[in-house]
């Protein structure tokens, strides 16, 4: 019997190659704008990045999302993403 294909996803911060469930997707949307997707289901545009907030800053530092996206993004939208990387707590 053939195994099941492991989807895998690269960081944004740091590029490595994950399994999608250990990652945490971030989102960009018509109406809510770039929000964190607990459940990796919502329709829009997504990037992933580790669960640590050292991937998350070299994100922000490399500009990953931006490049993801193909569109700036503001500071005030990075500042709301740590608050909630903050509450998933690693």
């Amino acid at each position: 019997m053939a195994e099941k294909k492991i989807p895998l996803r690269q960081c944004i911060g740091c590029g490595e190659m994950k399994s999608k469930k250990e990652m945490i997707r971030i989102l960009k949307t018509e109406s809510e704008g770039i929000v964190l997707d607990a459940t990796g289901r919502k329709n829009g545009r997504g990037a992933y990045l580790c669960p640590n907030m050292e991937c998350f800053r070299k994100a922000v530092k490399n500009k990953g999302l931006e490049r993801s996206f193909k569109m700036p993004v503001s500071r005030e939208v990075y500042e709301a993403l740590e608050k909630e990387m903050e509450q998933i707590g690693k």
